[in-house]
């Protein structure tokens, strides 16, 4: 058999196999009938290459890649060679000479090699090329030039069954090989192979011996041969898949032709039935008299309606231009207005396309001329259903969202803007600050530099036996010896002699400290010293002394001069002074800087304190019900799904077989109105029920009461205020209400006792709840203005006879109107104390009233306070309620009931709501004639004290700042600044203090006892206050001659009015003694708690609601969300201040750890206006209910 065969090209040149390496090659050819393959090595016929003396054992096999053959063949096949034909191979030899190689036909040929392979077709090649390391280098030259090959027709065999499992296809000698494409191995560990071919086609013989092996002449390699036919065959290649690529496109823009035409019969079909269906319906519609129809007859979101008018059924006939204006949603929701056109329906017939949006679930439309003419469908507006829609609340709840997302974007829109103007006012208030400092900074050295010229008059360069310095000429940096003559001052039997020095008149305090050593001088005691000059030194200045800083006794001053030297070779003296004046503008700067950042961190943990204050207290105050109702979640946010638990057991529903819950949201305003009433079902192992509901989105508070059955019978509706709980994170506010004082006393421009603090610290608190607040008080000749920012004038007006001028200023932040009638009616001098008080506040509380109708104002609270403003309850009703203040609503809260009896009691018939200052008061003064008639409207509401006037951190009068982390610090401190500024003993003993008007309400024969027997115990005693009545205070002053003979260093009793003296004794007693007969509320003990100072109190009114004794009222703390914070007692003897007293002392005195913890944590408890402010808005929300 003759096979023609033609290498490929080498994979790689040189490096893998170098000329001197080249092996003999021995191709063993497997007999078998297998396709061939023109241009590559391996022709369909598996080959084994190995080299001669091959090592068996380093055998691998190998796979490679062969480009696709030339022919136009579909992919995958080959053109078929006819039997019989032949192909020539001219390759080129290592003589240079041509060799042909031809084919006989197949009756004379065992094997048949077809060259017509798919090029994508892999062909496994198995090469075994086995490279013996050790042949001898005789054979190098020779196997540079040939090489031998074997071809085992066993291999070919077994190559070829392979080949049929893998998928080919081997036909007889008449057959076309058909087959799929494989890959070639390529031989790529042999460099530069030469052609192996059979130039004379030999064919394989029978009887050749057992190895069945011929040999083939190697030819050398035809590269460039090769290359071409490569390229060749590539470019073919590259052209037959542009010509399928080209085939394809053209086949997939037919078949989008195709379905475009298609696709537009279709919209054909449509729109001539549309145009049937509109047809038929403007018929139908015109027949039975209707000017409107639509298309589609059902309307979905999100897809286009037409709707149709015809003209000349409407009263736009004679009209020109017909609009649409509408919207969505009961115009709710995405208004338009679109304008009609003639269509080519028969009749008068306009249309406009219009897209409902996906959230719609109605169109509400009417028709208009562009200008005023409309068709409204009879006042009633047109309307379409849309089908398949958002239902109305769910659309409700999508708005809600909308808006949230809208006020998210204007809140940062407003944060940034807030951002800027706040960068913009650093910005300015830096760039003024540092024109100050650069201002401050050429003042200080205009001053030093008039001092050092005086200075340098004074200097010298040396003084005769005294001292000197050598070298003569010096300057900054360098290093001098100072001789000093020890002999010639005040210490001349020093042992040690040491110089304390500085430069520049002392610019930079004490900087020079070297001792002296003996000088071998003999004419006289000279010692010397070491010295650095200073960089910047133009006078030297300097003492001696017999010892380092700190430790010197004697000095030699120079007669309190010091001694001075001139630095002849300082810098010049202009340079000096620009940097001198530099260093001073840095220094300036950078204190500037730290102080700022001490005043930004203080605010910042200020805010951050008040802010944690206020999220316990509001927990305390949801939980102070939780023995009647409660939730979980506690802190209700918009969205929430939240249970709601009651326990009938405590209130008037108690036995009750069933329990109904009704609700609402938003004061019973929300729009989804009162949910129907619900069941509520027992909760296991207790007597509380529940029942479950959603917030929603819009929620600002939670509503609700409990009734017996589902029809009603008996309520629980928390006396006529119903229960109402918070809400957080809701989409809108509640509504700010709008609240009026008028009131006589306000802190501190008009203080006289704790109604003045009452009005200004709850009007503040109320503000910070996001409500307006506005005063009306009398202008008093005696105001301190001082405290009243923008004060101004305002308006006037006449009512009474006279004219009132209207004064406006802030004070505290609240704005107030000041009258002032011309009549001197509080032209006095004082607040009270005129024997005409009650015509001048019953003038005032009607001018106030005439004040807000003239004004225009409509407030929906008017809160009058105490026997001096009580009028305005009577007056409002009897001229104002009928005459433009309607909408307005009296509270009137009693201070203290031992002043102007009748006065209240005519208030209280006349007000809406009535309140005192605690509970526990209310209770006592309940029995009262007049006050028994209004219980049903009567409330005790707790005062509170301002936290920002009464502020441990933050109070410019102790010494040093704490809060409740250094409280033990922080009071010692201020207990040892009370005891130095008091002349008291600076010892570690208990100390009480006493803060109060003297007066027998206050205990006064309590407060004496009291002084003697904490004296008794060995402890000291301060108090601060003054007496009205001028019996009491000689009495007092008498007391305080003797206690200051007898225990001047442990008692001291300061008979005046001292508010910074008042700070320092609340932050520096450990006790604070408050035992009135009666008291209403009391703030004294409320302000000793924020100063962590332990009250010690009588149980009566308010010091019996805020002070829980550390022995008895632990249950009852505990209730009220709270830890014990004090000590008590009942009597009104000396027995029960005994009592109280000695536990205190002997738990000062006994356990310290325990009592300054217990100071901890009175500090920690809230007794600001947080929570009464909470109750005040519960109470007004009441009043306005009220009709």
């Amino acid at each position: 058999m003759e096979m023609a065969l033609r290498a490929p090209s080498p994979v790689s040149s040189g490096p893998a196999l170098g000329a001197a390496a080249r092996r003999r090659l021995r191709i063993e050819p497997r007999v078998a009938s297998a396709p061939s393959r023109t241009g590559n090595l391996s022709y369909g016929v598996p080959f084994r290459i190995t080299a001669a003396s091959a090592d068996f054992s380093r055998r691998r096999n190998r796979r490679t890649s062969s480009a696709r053959p030339r022919g136009s063949s579909p992919k995958g096949f080959m053109p078929k060679v006819p039997v019989g034909t032949s192909t020539q191979n001219k390759d080129v030899g290592k003589d240079g000479q041509k060799k042909g190689t031809g084919s006989p036909t197949s009756e004379h040929s065992a094997l048949e090699l077809k060259s017509d392979f798919d090029e994508e077709q892999d062909l496994e090649l198995i090469q075994r090329n086995e490279i013996d390391e050790e042949r001898d280098s005789d054979f190098g030259d020779y196997l540079e030039d040939t090489t031998t090959a074997s071809i085992d027709s066993a291999a070919l065999t077994d190559e070829q069954d392979r080949f049929v499992e893998n998928g080919s296809m081997v036909r007889n000698s008449e057959e076309a090989v058909e087959s799929p494409h494989k890959e070639v191995a390529s031989m790529r560990d042999i460099n530069n192979v030469a052609d192996v071919g059979d130039e004379k086609g030999d064919a394989l013989k029978s009887n050749e011996q057992d190895d069945d092996t011929i040999k083939v002449k190697s030819f050398e390699l035809d590269e460039e041969r090769i290359d071409e036919d490569s390229l060749k065959l590539e470019m073919e290649t590259s052209l037959r898949k542009q010509e399928a690529e080209a085939a394809l496109k053209l086949e997939m823009e037919a078949n989008l032709r195709k379905r475009e035409a298609e696709a537009a019969l279709k919209l054909e079909m449509e729109a001539n039935l549309r145009k049937q269906e509109i047809e038929r319906l403007a018929m139908e519609s015109f027949a039975r008299g209707n000017k409107l129809f639509f298309y589609p007859p059902v309307v979905k979101p999100d897809l286009d309606v037409e709707i149709f008018l015809n003209r000349s059924l409407s009263t736009l006939s004679n009209e020109p231009d017909v609009l649409i204006m509408g919207a969505f949603n009961d115009w709710r929701w995405k208004s338009f207005t679109v304008r009609l056109s003639k269509t080519h329906l028969s009749g008068d017939w306009w249309s406009s396309l219009i897209h409902i949006p996906k959230e719609a679930y109605k169109m509400d439309f009417v028709f208009f001329n562009g200008q005023n003419v409309y068709d409204n469908n009879d006042k009633k507006d047109f309307s379409i259903s849309v089908e398949d829609a958002m239902d109305p609340i769910a659309f409700e709840d999508f708005l809600l969202e909308e808006k949230r997302r809208e006020l998210e974007k204007l809140a940062k829109e407003e944060a940034e803007r807030e951002r800027k103007v706040e960068e913009q006012r650093r910005i300015e208030a830096e760039r003024a600050a540092s024109e100050a400092d650069r201002a401050q900074a050429r003042v200080e050295v205009g001053k030093r530099q008039e001092a050092l010229q005086q200075l340098i008059k004074k200097t010298a360069k040396s003084v005769d036996n005294v001292w000197y310095i050598e070298p003569s000429e010096f300057k900054g940096d360098d290093m001098v010896r100072l001789y000093y003559n020890r002999s010639s001052g005040p210490l001349a039997h020093a042992n040690e002699l040491w110089i304390h020095g500085g430069h520049n008149n002392w610019k930079d305090g004490l900087t020079i400290a070297e001792r002296l050593d003996k000088s071998e001088r003999k004419d006289g005691d000279w010692w010397y010293a070491k010295v650095v000059v200073p960089d910047q030194a133009v006078v030297l200045d300097w003492v001696l002394t017999d010892g380092p800083p700190h430790n010197a006794v004697v000095y030699d001053n120079n007669n309190r001069q010091d001694f001075h030297a001139i630095v002849p070779n300082s810098i010049p003296e202009e340079l000096y002074w620009v940097e001198e004046e530099h260093q001073i503008y840095r220094k300036l700067q950078e204190e500037r800087r730290l102080r700022e950042e001490a005043i930004r961190a203080k605010a910042e943990k200020t805010a951050l304190m008040k802010a944690e204050t206020k999220k316990r207290t509001l927990k305390t105050f949801l939980l102070s019900q939780k023995h009647i109702v409660y939730t979980e979640p506690l802190d209700m946010k918009a969205g929430d799904t939240v249970t709601v638990f009651y326990n009938p057991a405590n209130t008037v529903l108690h036995g009750k077989s069933e329990i109904w819950f009704r609700c609402s949201f938003n004061r019973w305003t929300h729009r989804k109105g009162p949910l129907p009433p619900q069941r509520m079902v027992p909760v296991e192992n207790g007597s509380h029920v529940k029942a479950t509901v959603k917030i929603p989105l819009d929620a600002y508070v939670i509503d609700f009461v409990f009734s017996e059955r589902e029809d009603g019978g008996i309520f629980d509706n928390k006396f006529g205020m119903d229960y109402h709980i918070p809400v957080f994170g809701g989409l809108i506010r509640e509504p700010p209400m709008h609240i009026v004082h008028i009131a006589v006393e306000m802190a501190p421009i008009a203080k006289v006792g704790g109604l003045g603090d009452v009005v200004t610290s709850l009007s503040r608190a109320v503000q910070e709840l996001n409500h307006n607040v506005d005063i009306v008080f009398p202008k008093y000749d005696c105001l301190n203005l001082s405290n009243v920012k923008d004060f101004q004038f305002h308006r006037s007006y006449g009512w009474g006879g006279t004219e009132i001028k209207v004064w406006h200023g802030k004070v505290e932040g609240l704005s107030v109107y000041f009258l002032e009638p011309q009549n001197g009616f509080f032209s006095r001098g004082c607040v009270y104390g005129c024997n005409n008080d009650g015509e001048r506040f019953g003038f005032f509380c009607h001018a106030a009233l005439e004040f807000l109708h003239q004004s225009g104002f409509h407030p929906d609270i008017i809160h009058c306070h105490d026997w001096s403003s009580a009028p305005v309850s009577w007056l409002f009703k009897d001229h104002y309620k009928q005459y433009g203040l309607s909408k307005a609503r009296i509270v009137f809260t009693i201070h203290n009931l031992e002043f102007g009896a009748q006065l209240i009691g005519k208030a209280m018939a006349y007000a809406d709501k009535a309140t005192t200052v605690s509970n526990t008061y209310s209770k006592e003064i309940s029995g009262n004639p007049v006050i028994a008639p209004h219980l049903f409207k009567f409330h005790g509401i707790l005062n509170g004290i301002d936290p920002d006037i009464w502020d441990p951190y933050n109070d410019k009068f102790i010494p040093i700042s704490y809060t409740p982390e250094n409280v033990v610090e922080g009071k010692r401190a201020a207990k040892e600044a009370l005891q130095q500024r008091l002349g008291l003993k600076k010892a570690d003993l208990p100390l009480v203090g006493i803060i109060t008007r003297l007066t027998h309400q206050k205990g006064i024969h309590l407060i004496k006892h009291a002084i003697w027997h904490t004296l008794e115990r060995n402890g000291q005693v301060v108090l601060l206050g003054s007496a009205p009545d001028p019996r009491i205070q000689n009495d007092f002053v008498n007391l305080a001659n003797q206690l200051h003979s007898s225990h001047g260093d442990r008692a001291r009793l300061c008979l005046t009015y001292d508010e910074p003296l008042s700070h320092l004794i609340y932050a520096g007693a450990d006790f604070i003694l408050v035992p009135s007969i009666f008291e209403p509320c009391g703030l004294t003990q409320l302000t000793a708690m924020r100063y962590g100072s332990i009250p010690v109190v009588r149980k009566t009114g308010g010091l019996y609601d805020t002070v829980f004794d550390v022995d008895h009222d632990k249950d009852r703390a505990q209730a009220q969300g709270l830890e014990p914070n004090g000590f008590s007692f009942d009597g009104a003897d000396s027995a029960g201040v005994d009592y109280a007293l000695n536990r205190a002392l002997s738990g000062w005195y006994d356990g310290r750890d325990w009592f300054n913890s217990l100071c901890k944590t009175v500090m920690e408890q809230d007794w600001s206006w947080n929570r009464p402010a909470l109750d005040y808005m519960e109470l007004y929300h009441a009043a306005r209910k009220l009709g």
